[in-house]
């Protein structure tokens, strides 16, 4: 797999250094002559945004200043993902986020909101449990209303479970997660301890029970929205942490069993190619085979494409040109079920600076993308 992304890698970059030497001279004009095989002018009927094409989105501020807005479209990305917590969750926080970056010509694909999203009191069944997923539904009404259709999901119980950042490629710091020194979780202030994060084993059954209670609500108000629920994989997906087992979001058949319950158009997958590759025969399915298996039902909604150095039980965060997955594959796989959702940069190695990391990824996407879809 390596072989082939170097391969592609060494053509690219030829290609870049000659064009760039040649721009002083080359001029086109009217009655230039027809393009010719091998010139190294780009074909003007070459288009990557034709429908359906995949869509590279920035994850990007719910209050974005002015260079953050310039930093997009110089980019050249014209989709976003937002995030915001439950103080600024409404309809007209929603829309007016919308209608902010509408006006820089750049769609809102996506809104979530920390405050409903991997609830311990929905993924558990704790006290609370209703009056949290009526707070969920409202999130959905307001996407809807606000005319935002996508809105990403976790239900992974106690967290993200890291071990101490490790250091990567030019002393970038990068997270990390070794199973046998894993004893916290964290989610958004709170912090989960092992051996039992909530003081007790929870039974797969229960987890089971509680994710259909709560996804049968979920789904019927995501039909009447028309918004779609793309619901993230756990990380990592191991067999348990913290007395919970992750068996729904955890592996192949635990999302295709969740996805049969569901049964909905608008109940899907946000597909983390880093959390697939950190599972890796534990998941039951390789990412190409899953992105084949649910991307044949339209169940693929948003792709996180990241990169990891192995799979369990240690692995690294890595950027996405030196992982151990080749990631023009995962590309081609994705346009082979006509994935017409978008690709984020995810969880990106600490750079020396701001932004840079994201310029770095996104721009490596953007070459993969347009590689992929002039192939045909």
């Amino acid at each position: 797999m390596k072989d082939n992304r170097r391969e592609f890698l060494k053509k690219g970059g030829a290609m870049a250094a000659v064009a760039i030497t040649g721009l002083g001279s080359c001029t086109t004009q009217a009655n230039e002559p027809e393009k010719k095989k091998g010139s190294l002018v780009k074909d003007p009927s070459f288009n990557p945004k034709q429908e359906p094409y995949i869509k590279i989105a920035y994850q990007a501020p719910a209050e974005p200043t002015t260079d953050d807005i310039s930093f997009i479209q110089q980019l050249g990305i014209d989709n976003v993902v937002l995030w915001t917590d439950a103080k600024k969750a409404g309809y007209e926080y929603y829309n007016s986020r919308r209608e902010l970056y509408e006006a820089a010509g750049i769609k809102v694909y996506g809104f979530g909101n920390w405050d409903v999203h991997n609830q311990d009191k929905i993924t558990l069944g704790l006290p609370g449990r209703d009056e949290k997923i009526e707070e969920y539904l409202t999130h959905l009404r307001n996407l809807g209303k606000a005319g935002i259709h996508y809105t990403t999901y976790a239900h992974m119980a106690n967290g993200i479970w890291s071990t101490e950042p490790e250091t990567w490629r030019g002393g970038s710091k990068a997270r990390a997660f070794d199973l046998s020194k894993a004893d916290k979780g964290y989610w958004h202030g709170v912090t989960y301890e092992a051996p039992l994060s909530h003081g007790r084993k929870y039974s797969k059954d229960e987890l089971w029970a509680n994710y259909e209670y709560f996804i049968k609500k979920a789904a019927a108000v995501a039909e009447e929205q028309k918004v779609r629920i793309g619901i993230h994989p756990d990380d990592p997906p191991v067999e348990e942490l913290g007395g919970i087992p992750r068996c729904i979001f955890g592996n192949f058949e635990g999302y295709k069993r969740a996805l049969e319950i569901a049964d909905s158009p608008n109940v899907g997958m946000c597909l983390c190619i880093g959390c697939w590759l950190e599972g890796g025969t534990m998941m039951g399915k390789d990412v190409i085979e899953t992105i084949r298996y649910f991307g044949a039902q339209k169940k693929i909604f948003k792709v996180h494409f990241r990169n990891v150095n192995q799979p369990m039980p240690h692995f690294t965060e890595t950027f996405l040109d030196d992982g151990y997955a080749d990631m023009y594959e995962i590309l081609k796989a994705l346009k082979e079920v006509d994935f017409d959702g978008v690709i984020i940069a995810d969880h990106i190695p600490g750079m020396v600076y701001p932004h840079i990391g994201s310029a770095f990824s996104i721009g490596y996407m953007k070459g993969l993308v347009e590689r992929v879809i002039a192939e045909g």
